[in-house]
């Protein structure tokens, strides 16, 4: 199994609803593409972050799941419509188990 965690930093002018929508639009994803085992996404409540306020968590069935998540079109239409916009900053980190 393969867990992929990406942090995000939004834009101090993006607006709560901007990213609330970006989130609901991560966790439909589970059900759109093959492969995700698990998925949540949610906003930070420790003063830990390093400004990063936003997570998603993905568990994977294998690696060959991860990498058809990246280029799958709903993956893509994800950032295209609601998160690029209001992104200022990512981290992302994939291991497998």
């Amino acid at each position: 199994m393969v867990e992929h965690i990406v942090l995000f930093k939004f834009h101090e002018t993006a607006s709560p609803e901007a990213i609330n929508a970006g989130m609901d639009a991560l966790r439909a994803l589970k059900s759109e593409i093959p492969g995700i085992l698990e998925l949540t996404a949610g906003e930070n409540f420790t003063n830990r972050s390093q400004g990063f306020t936003h997570a998603l968590y993905v568990r994977f069935v294998d690696k060959e799941a991860l990498a058809l998540y990246g280029p799958h079109p709903k993956h893509q239409a994800v950032g295209t419509d609601h998160i690029n916009a209001i992104r200022a900053d990512i981290l992302a980190i994939d291991y497998e188990f």
